[in-house]
Formats: structure tokens, sequence, C-alpha cells
């Protein structure tokens, strides 16, 4: 009877698993055309194409999940020179975070209540800070998630299809995704008439108030991602050589004047009181068509979240794009555990009877008290970035 040989079993090599996950992401192609989300390199250019069109290509959990572990890997990727974001359909970049899988979510008690803005912001961040040229082709619908996905990047390119809006206190929420950063440092006081009335702006608008860098017609894109996937190894100057390129051949509304220049002396006014009862105040003294539209849209607002807002904007002028997440973070935790969120998303999403129930229902009635209690740190739960 042959003897049996006891072989030790063989020890895998000591590895680290951050490398081995980039080193496959840095040749990953996540092209299944119904996956969410489509992550391509193609030439030196990494492309993230959003791709739920049915949804305006709204942000989900999953998403963001996919999306942050290639943009690292990307940025450390000596072969990758830039990356493109856009999103897929004719009608929208993204059109915002799915906050109906929020509000299903509150309502389970689940925990991606937290996830999901810890998750979100920590995206925008790295958006942010991110070490390779950031192409954002905004053409179409751009609204909250959208705007996190894009307005921190180095480059934004609007066409005469782009809304950009900032809607969230029309739902209970504020302008988060970074918000409290880049809108108090548009012109004049124009972002806190965007973060509070939800202004729509659209088409070469986008770019006079400062969001986008660039404005390009929307069916001049494929040729503008063909050329700037073309470029051989090339530095931020030379991307942003091609994008002025595409822009100055871009007649469209060139002579018309901004829709905000005409009352531009009144924003900033207005909207410089400290407190959100003195803009009402104000608007009202004003009695201008113009202040009265504002005044309408205000009223139909969460008080609550036209308070948080305010006071968003005005710290957020002073704090770095991190603390500013940090802040958004304890805001979000706040508007989860209130009740304005999610009527605000049952009357507009859900039932869709436009009336939500606020509670409290009155601006006077949401106490300075109350509006700290939401600033205050959440130790340990804390956003770190």
């Amino acid at each position: 009877m042959a003897a049996r040989v006891m072989m030790a079993p063989l020890r895998p090599k000591p590895f680290n698993r951050l490398q081995v996950i980039l080193q496959h992401l840095k040749t990953f192609k996540h092209t299944d055309s119904t996956a969410d989300v489509l992550l391509q390199k193609k030439g030196g250019a990494g492309i993230i194409t959003l791709n739920r069109p049915k949804v305006l290509n709204a942000l989900s959990l999953r998403m963001i999940q996919q999306i942050y572990p290639q943009l690292k890997a990307w940025e450390q990727d000596p072969e990758t020179f830039l990356i493109i974001i856009k999103g897929t359909g004719e009608k929208a970049f993204c059109a915002g975070g799915d906050v109906r899988a929020i509000a299903d979510a509150i309502k389970a008690g689940d925990r991606m209540t937290q996830d999901y803005f810890r998750e979100e912001y920590t995206l925008n961040n790295a958006v942010g800070t991110c070490k390779k040229p950031y192409v954002a082709l905004i053409d179409g619908i751009t609204m909250g998630g959208g705007v996190g996905l894009s307005v921190h990047g180095h480059f934004r390119v609007a066409t005469e299809k782009t809304v950009f809006a900032m809607p969230e206190t029309a739902i209970g929420l504020f302008p988060d995704v970074g918000g409290g950063y880049f809108l108090p440092r548009l012109p004049g006081k124009i972002g806190y008439l965007l973060a509070l009335t939800g202004f729509r702006l659209k088409g070469r608008d986008v770019l006079k108030a400062g969001i986008a860098t660039h404005f390009v017609q929307s069916d001049k894109l494929p040729d503008l991602e063909k050329d700037l996937i073309a470029l051989k190894s090339p530095s931020k100057e030379n991307i942003a050589e091609l994008l002025n390129s595409y822009h100055k051949q871009t007649k469209i509304d060139q002579e018309k004047e901004f829709v905000l220049d005409e009352h531009m002396e009144k924003i900033n006014s207005i909207f410089s009181a400290n407190r959100m009862e003195d803009i009402v105040q104000k608007l009202k003294q004003d009695g201008s068509p113009f202040a009265m539209k504002q005044l309408e849209t205000i009223n139909k607002m969460s008080p609550t979240s036209l308070k948080l807002t305010l006071r968003q904007l005005r710290e957020g002028a002073s704090l770095s794009l991190q603390e500013v997440f940090t802040m958004e973070y304890r805001l979000s935790q706040a508007c989860m555990r209130g009740h304005d969120f999610y009527e605000g998303v049952r009357a507009v999403l859900i039932d869709k009877d436009q009336s939500p129930r606020w509670k409290p229902a009155a601006l006077e009635e949401v106490s300075d008290e109350f509006v700290d209690s939401c600033f205050k740190p959440l130790g340990n739960s804390d956003l770190k970035l």
C-alpha cells in the first residue's frame, strides 16, 4: 500500500488588496449597456456615462459606489490623462439624487439614509480634489446630485439644452452636494436666490452665472468628446485650449442678455439680509413683479429648509470644500430625522399633489435653537474627509 504524502497547504503570497483592485480597475470596462453607469477607458480618457435615461439619470447609491473607486483608480493611473462624465438620453445629464429611494429607506428604518449622503459627498469631494482634468458635459437637466458630479470639477460644458437648478427647498431638504461652497461664491447674491427659490437657469445663462466654464452646441458634443479622447498626453492647458475653440465657435444666444442682469441690484440688496424673515419683508417692500414672483415661490418652500439653507450659505462662504461637506452631512442627517423631507417627497414625487404640509408651517415657528441643533457635530458619526 502506497504511503500517503501529507502536503503542507500552499500559503498565498501577501498582497496589497487595494493595489490589486486598483490594477484591475485601470483596465476595467464596465460596458454592459443595461448597467446604471458605464465606465470605459478610451485612449487616454476615462469616461463615466450615467445610464438611467428613463429616470433622467437620477443618481443611486449603487452608481455612487461604482463611480468612486473607478475615479480614484484613474486618478492614480499614469495612462489616464483626463476624465469625462456625461449622461445618456436626450433630456438630462443628471436630474438629481434618487430621493425617492432615500425616502423609502427612512420609512423602512434603513441605514441607507446615512450611507447615501456620506458616500455621495465623499464622491463630490473626490471630483473637487481630482488631480486629473475632469470634464463634465452637462447637456440637459442638471440638478441636485447632478450638480455635485459636475460643478466641483475643472471644466463644466453647458449647452443650449442645459437646465440648472438646486430645487431642494421644495422637498424639505437644502442645496447640498457642496452647494454651501459654490453658491455663495457666485457673483453677487445670485447663489442665495438659486438656493432659496430653486430658480432655473437655462442654456448660456448657466455659463453667465459662473456655473459652467464653457458653452458648446449640443450636437457638437460627440465631436468634442472624440477630440478630447484623441489628445495625446494632454495637459490641463491643452484641454482648456480645445474647449475654448469649441466655445468660440458656438454662436447660439451669443447676444442675449443674462436673464438676471436687470434684477442684479435687487437680488444683491434683498438676498444680503441675515434672516429669512427679513428677505421675505424686503421682497414684499420691493413689490416689483420679479420680487413678487420670488416671494410666491419662497412661500411654497419648507420654512425649515429655508432657514437651514440661508445659514448653510452664510457659513459656507468662509469654509473649505471639505468643511462644507462635513457641515452638509450634519444637515442631511437632521433632515432625515425631521418631518419635511419625507413630506416634500410625498407631495412632489409620490402623490404629486404639490401640496406639502410643512411642520412647522411658518418661518417664525422655526426657532434659532432648532437651526443651531441641526449644525451640531455628530461625534463619531461626523463625515471626515
